[in-house]
């Protein structure tokens, strides 16, 4: 034979010529035609992978991800999945996913692997100011909705805590700063600062009492509050009394 040894580039019809010599020296050839096939499949080798969502709540993973050095004599063409979008529902569940290695004459084989999702990423925290009035008794409590201005979190918010919810007198006309905390599902944390504003705008409760006078021997006489007064109370305290 002229060519006796075929390669992967060889595949298809490859035509060879065959020459015959008798015992005494006299030869005559022939053609023929070798077809070359590849029926060989690729050896598919997989590796597990964790992916973390991102801020929107969704990862998208590529073949070359979950490939760990798939081989093939002639050479891979294409290597596909058939899942590679992932988001929250797939959290705590790990997902099983089936790669497919086509060389290039065709030959395919596939794998496994198992990819787990993560959420590492913390809630995004809008915090707002509020002004806030005293009750009667002198005190104010506040709720994290009050200053949560709109946090979201793509996989939904657990709980919001606030470091500070009770105010009274002392806190008027000083600068309240507080602190929000929002928790996610998964448990990861974020924080943002508001300004709580506390105003006293209840009015002083008077409690007042009749008296009798009498004049002095020039004709007059004068009283003061304090003997009108009758106990009248504030919750922050009465400044003036007139």
């Amino acid at each position: 034979l002229d060519v006796s040894t075929f390669t992967c580039a060889d595949v298809g019809v490859n035509p060879v010529v065959l020459t015959v010599t008798d015992i005494h020296g006299n030869s005559g050839v022939g053609p023929a035609t070798v077809t070359v096939q590849d029926v060989t499949v690729p050896v598919v080798t997989t590796q597990n992978i964790t992916v973390q969502l991102d801020a929107t709540g969704n990862v998208t993973i590529t073949s070359a991800q979950i490939d760990n050095g798939s081989t093939d004599a002639c050479g891979i063409a294409t290597s596909t999945l058939d899942i590679s979008t992932f988001n929250c529902t797939n959290i705590g569940t790990p997902v099983t996913v089936t790669l497919t290695v086509t060389d290039v004459n065709g030959n395919t084989a596939t794998g496994t692997a198992i990819v787990t999702v993560e959420d590492t990423v913390a809630p995004a925290v809008v915090a707002q100011n509020i002004t806030v009035q005293l009750d009667a008794t002198g005190n104010v409590t506040i709720t994290p909705v009050q200053i949560d201005n709109g946090s979201t979190d793509a996989c939904s918010i657990a709980t919001m805590t606030l470091d500070a919810t009770a105010f009274d007198c002392t806190d008027i006309g000083t600068t309240n700063t507080v602190t929000l905390t929002v928790t996610d599902i998964y448990g990861n944390s974020a924080t943002g600062t508001a300004t709580v504003t506390v105003q006293d705008v209840t009015a002083p409760v008077v409690a007042t009492q009749d008296i009798t006078v009498q004049l002095d021997a020039t004709g007059n006489v004068t009283i003061t509050a304090a003997q009108i007064d009758n106990g009248s109370t504030d919750a922050c305290g009465i400044a003036t009394t007139v």
